[in-house]
């Protein structure tokens, strides 16, 4: 997994960059935008999350996006291209069809753009952002966050604990399993609230509530981080404008329309879009670049 560049800028800049790439992946149903985005976020998750944990994600999300693009068409039946008939005598359509897999690649991407989200924008960077606007909800979000990582890594050291003293919960028959299960969900469930206990009296400790109270924060708001801020907040609304005029016109029923790709009016918004989704990966190459010419000037 290489260092990721673009993870180092100002956490407003990451934010404004995923709420870009997550809002507008799930409203442009347009193939070619989908498709520009598809690829930029598994490319983005690769680098940020490396391929082991991309192809693990992937086994997760290729079954959700083979059953969107088989339900849509068993419970859709719009369109005027009709296909053939099911056996309950519905028509199996081609716009059905193809809404499906738009669908399912909706929901491919966004999982993807989440990946690189929660790998990158840790829980110090979202209270950043969040802090001073809704600090108790961003608290709670941060700490719920971080929690399920904890949760599993303590299951496993439970289980495997009881598992080394003879108690299985894979072996035996179902009632001892059954026993077993409930047993480790009986400790978990001590730890949380016990963690729970513990981390409410360290905050109170802290002054965590108090007023005047300030934070410490390593965050500084530099020359580059202004610049990819106006970019990516211009990109937003340059691509926004396009949609509402029409450049990223979809139409699925009753027949399949696109905004052909040989309009120019649409060819310039989809390359600020692409360019803006590419920009991290860009900025990454970039800078492992630069990083590898001044090792190489050592």
């Amino acid at each position: 997994m290489r260092h990721d560049t673009f993870g180092d800028f100002h956490p407003l800049v990451g934010f404004s960059f995923y709420t870009f790439a997550i809002l507008f992946g799930m409203i442009f149903n347009h193939p070619f935008c989908q498709l520009v985005s598809l690829i930029a976020s598994v490319l983005y998750a690769v680098q940020v999350c490396g391929k082991k944990a991309v192809s693990t994600l992937v086994k997760f999300a290729l079954p959700v996006f083979l059953l969107t693009v088989i339900i849509n068409p068993a419970f859709s039946h719009g369109g005027v291209t009709r296909l053939c008939y099911l056996p309950g005598g519905n028509p199996l359509t081609l716009e059905s069809i193809v809404y499906g897999v738009s669908a399912g690649t909706m929901f491919v991407t966004v999982i993807m753009w989440f990946c690189a989200f929660n790998a990158e924008f840790t829980s110090d960077k979202f209270i950043y952002v969040f802090g001073r606007i809704i600090p108790s909800l961003s608290l709670v979000i941060s700490m719920s966050l971080r929690f399920v990582p904890r949760f599993k890594k303590q299951l496993g050291e439970i289980t495997v604990a009881q598992r080394c003293i003879g108690r299985d919960v894979s072996s035996g028959n179902l009632f001892r399993r059954l026993k077993i299960a409930v047993s480790i969900l009986s400790i978990m469930v001590t730890w949380a609230l016990q963690n729970a206990i513990e981390t409410a009296d360290s905050m109170k400790s802290r002054g965590y509530g108090l007023k005047g109270r300030t934070a410490f924060s390593v965050y500084r708001f530099f020359d580059r981080d202004k610049l990819m801020l106006a970019w990516i907040l211009f990109a937003g609304v340059f691509v926004a404008s396009g949609a509402i005029c029409g450049a990223f016109e979809a139409v699925y029923f009753p027949s399949i329309y696109f905004t052909p790709p040989s309009n120019v009016f649409y060819v310039c918004f989809l390359v600020v879009y692409a360019a803006t989704l590419l920009t991290p990966l860009i900025v990454n190459v970039m800078g492992e670049k630069r990083w590898k010419l001044l090792q190489s000037k050592i």
